[in-house]
Formats: structure tokens, sequence, C-alpha cells
């Protein structure tokens, strides 16, 4: 695929099948991206934890907020839940700041899984003190950021900014999942 097509495909997915397997393999090549991906000043001060057991996995849900515009959805039931996750830490002895390395990282890792035909959901809206005790991390870690990773059970479709200005994403009544985008015109200043 080439790089457009790939960015087209990436969405942001919330609903997956859930017993779709993502091999150990997969993950560290998908890690493997990032850590080839740019870092401020080089210092390379992200880590990464692995999951793809269930028990490790439920641990991880639980402290995850799941899609804030709609407001009467929980996240996906069992059955539709990620098959795995890549939380990224920040490795505080290598450096106090992560820069914007994470969002570099985060890019690298969800286009390789969508060149594998998978999908993810990138968060920010994370118990990250419950999901450091579940996780038992040392304290010079710090959690960036969590990526849910599977195989996508649900259809994203990129829609044109109407003229209420409205970016709120939103379901229609198939489950379809609606995501506003402004216009290219509307967003470079100096045309």
């Amino acid at each position: 695929m080439m790089i457009r097509e790939l960015i087209e495909k990436n969405r942001t997915y919330r609903r997956f099948y859930q017993d779709v397997d993502i091999s150990q393999e997969t993950l560290r090549e998908l890690i493997d991206l990032a850590r080839l991906s740019s870092t401020g000043a080089n210092l390379q001060s992200l880590k990464y934890v692995l999951s793809r057991r269930l028990e490790t996995n439920k641990q991880i849900f639980k402290t995850l907020k799941w899609a804030g515009y709609l407001k009467d959805w929980d996240g996906p039931e069992e059955g539709e839940r990620p098959s795995a996750y890549v939380v990224i830490l920040h490795d505080q002895k290598i450096s106090k700041g992560f820069f914007w390395d994470h969002g570099i990282a985060v890019q690298s890792i969800l286009l390789g899984a969508t060149e594998k035909g998978l999908g993810g959901c990138q968060f920010h809206a994370i118990d990250r003190v419950a999901l450091a005790q579940e996780l038992r991390l040392p304290d010079h870690f710090e959690i960036a950021t969590v990526i849910a990773l599977g195989k996508p059970k649900e259809v994203v479709v990129i829609e044109k900014l109407g003229d209420s200005g409205n970016v709120k994403y939103w379901r229609d009544e198939q489950g379809i999942h609606h995501v506003p985008k402004r216009a290219l015109d509307d967003l470079i200043f100096n045309k």
C-alpha cells in the first residue's frame, strides 16, 4: 500500500474480532517500527508493555475511557474487545521528558498494523495510577499512552465537516462510525 492509502485506512477502531489472535512476533514487528522512528534528541526513552493474554488485557481494559463523544457507550462488549494492547512508557531514568516521541511511535505502530489488516485506538483518557499498579510498573516509568489493537469489527467512514462545524464523531443505526474532517483548504493558512 502507498502511504496515502495506509493513512486513509488507519482509522480509530473501537470494536474488534476479539478471538482473532495477534502474535507476539507481530507485536514485536510493530514495536520495531516505533524503534526505528525519530525521537527527540535521539534519546529513545520509550519502552513498551505488550499484552495479548486475556487476563492482562482485562486489567488494561478497565483502566481506559472509550469514545468520549459517545456518551451512552462504555466501550466494546465482551467478544468485541481488543485482542492486544501496547502500553507506551516513558523511562524517566533516560530523560525528563519524552517530547513528541509517543505520537510518532503511535503513528508508526498504527500504520504498521493497518498494513497487516489490523486496526487500533490510541488512548489518553487512562487511569494511569490504576494501570501502573495493575502492571506493577517501577516508579521511573510514566505511562504516555495506550494502544488497543485487533482486527476491526466496525466500519469507520470519513465525512465532510458540515456547515455547523461540529467535529464530533457519531454512529448511525447500522453501527457505522462517522468521523467529520475539515476540508484541506480550511487547514492551510497561507493559501
